[in-house]
């Protein structure tokens, strides 16, 4: 994955090597912060005013003091020019810059970083890896798109370890949420079905797409709370999100899917994004 070679920090561009971040800040210390990753084609973010909406709700939950819109948005289109990106992903992370209490006493200070990228590689089918570390559907940062991803990363790295692609999440309540880097949706005689926020997954705006090319299409789709077992009897599943789009899942673990509906959703999908 090439990482590009500029970036914003506070609404200047700087090389990525001269962005620096004090080693006294809560997004150090704690992984306070927030964040967002946008689809980039044809150098125009897609659906930026999703993005924005979910990024402003996140900052206030977080009680981080967010710039204004048109000024984030200016500094995104700069560094998607600096680095001459035509189809990608650029990440803009609201963080802390200074520590109060146990390490210190600063006034907050919130930072905005904006950071582009290739899309990453993902295989044409994915396989998932049911996970063993559950999520919480009652947390304080249910919804909330935050920097501390330290638990999704070792579900991850987990599933990797033992040869799949990414890992499917259940919360402790024993039902499906989502996987680590992406939400989950599955097809069921022509029938489309996606877990409800109330699981504890993330409201992504590429699942809000595909719940509206749904509708569009006529296809039925509902956000529904189902345990594992449920998932398993499906015809297809498949995975989203803004780094990868639409990308079917061929297996979870030793049950396999087909992929008839999904690969006409993705077509659609791409035909409104290109």
């Amino acid at each position: 994955m090439k990482v590009e070679n500029f970036v914003s920090k506070d609404f200047k561009i700087l090389k990525a090597s001269e962005a620096k971040i004090s080693a006294f800040s809560s997004a150090v210390f704690y992984g306070y912060g927030a964040f967002t990753t946008i689809a980039i084609y044809n150098r125009k973010p897609f659906q930026w005013e999703k993005h924005w909406k979910r990024l402003t709700q996140d900052s206030q939950r977080l009680k981080l003091k967010l710039q204004e819109e048109e000024k984030v948005k200016e500094a995104l289109l700069e560094v998607i020019e600096k680095n001459n990106l035509e189809q990608g992903r650029a990440r803009i992370t609201v963080f802390e810059e200074t520590i109060e209490g146990l390490w210190g006493g600063e006034a907050r200070q919130t930072s905005v970083l904006i950071t582009t990228a290739q899309f990453r590689e993902t295989p044409d089918e994915i396989r998932l890896k049911v996970s063993p570390y559950r999520i919480n559907s009652g947390s304080a940062l249910r919804g909330v798109k935050s920097c501390n991803y330290l638990e999704n990363l070792l579900a991850l790295e987990k599933a990797k370890s033992e040869g799949f692609d990414e890992a499917l999440r259940l919360n402790e309540k024993e039902e499906v949420s989502s996987a680590c880097m992406a939400n989950v949706f599955w097809v069921e005689d022509e029938v489309v079905f996606t877990p409800s926020l109330e699981t504890g997954c993330l409201e992504g705006t590429t699942r809000a797409f595909v719940i509206e090319i749904c509708k569009d299409l006529g296809i039925e789709i509902y956000t529904v709370k189902e345990t594992l077992n449920k998932l398993l009897l499906a015809d297809e599943v498949f995975l989203t999100s803004s780094g990868i789009g639409i990308v079917p899942v061929r297996k979870i673990e030793s049950e396999f899917f087909t992929s008839e509906l999904t690969t006409t959703l993705r077509r659609e999908f791409y035909k409104r994004v290109l």
